[in-house]
């Protein structure tokens, strides 16, 4: 991506009240990014953490800066991405005027990015090496709320396009909160290889606590990222969240990257 000098980015987490690990690869995210120096400042702002979404209407003061691309770090399309964070940052629709003279540019979230199947892959392919695919099922795994269908569609989308491109035995969608439930692996899946991929932005409390413990992995005696778990005849394989992965900085920065081609404007001389 080419520098924006007279650009800032901020990208928008959701944070937790219980667990400071969860705004960590947002943050580490930004620092990547900021080294590299493309934006003139970038910044983060979260929905239960400091500093806050309303807190981020403050930043940016540098006259220099006239477009300010904000890149929710969200896995699915929802209720914050369509209602919080417009809400909190006054966003009027995909570009927003200030004031100041400033536009707001609001990207889609991450977990829409193009490259998101192949950086699932390498995950699940970086967990089990040595393993065949043809033996494997792989399970995708979302939270899920029967309060917002749109929780669910990312990871079913994800599941349905690795699924056609035929490597592994089976790919499921599973999930916290609906079925098919990520407790019922044992049921759903018949190879005996089975990987995890938490299709979580952070290893917070679910990815890192819940989602073991609902595979049955005992993580007092055996951490989640000590691969493989042999479980009632099976081997099963964690993966941290897809969030982590390193290469997650360039999905942000081509997230705000996509913003302005999608609504350029014909050329009137074509």
């Amino acid at each position: 991506m080419s520098a924006k000098k007279s650009s800032a980015l901020l990208i928008v987490g959701h944070g937790s009240t219980v667990n400071p690990d969860s705004s960590a690869p947002t943050l580490t995210h930004a620092s990547e990014i900021r080294r590299r120096g493309i934006f003139a400042d970038v910044a983060c702002c979260f929905w239960k953490e400091e500093p806050s979404l309303r807190d981020a209407l403050l930043f940016f003061r540098d006259p220099a800066i006239h477009d300010v691309y904000v890149v929710p770090n969200f896995i699915s399309e929802g209720y914050f991405t369509r209602t919080v964070i417009p809400r909190e940052l006054e966003l009027t629709g995909p570009a927003t005027k200030r004031a100041n003279g400033q536009t707001w540019k609001y990207c889609e979230p991450t977990g829409n990015h193009r490259g998101m199947t192949e950086l699932l892959l390498q995950r699940a392919r970086a967990v089990a090496p040595d393993i065949s695919a043809a033996e494997t099922t792989l399970l995708i795994v979302g939270h899920g709320t029967s309060l917002n269908d749109n929780s669910a569609v990312a990871a079913k989308r994800q599941a349905e396009m690795i699924r056609a491109r035929g490597e592994y035995a089976a790919v499921l969608n599973v999930y916290m909160e609906e079925p098919p439930l990520v407790s019922d692996w044992r049921a759903l899946t018949q190879t005996r290889n089975v990987v995890v991929v938490p299709f979580f932005v952070s290893d917070g409390l679910h990815s890192h606590e819940d989602i073991p413990v609902m595979l049955g992995i005992n993580s007092a005696s055996h951490p989640p990222s000590a691969n493989p778990h042999q479980l009632q005849g099976r081997s099963l394989f964690y993966s941290t969240a897809i969030g982590t992965e390193p290469k997650f900085a360039d999905v942000i920065i081509e997230q705000a990257e996509a913003f302005d081609p999608q609504r350029r404007e014909p050329d009137s001389a074509s």
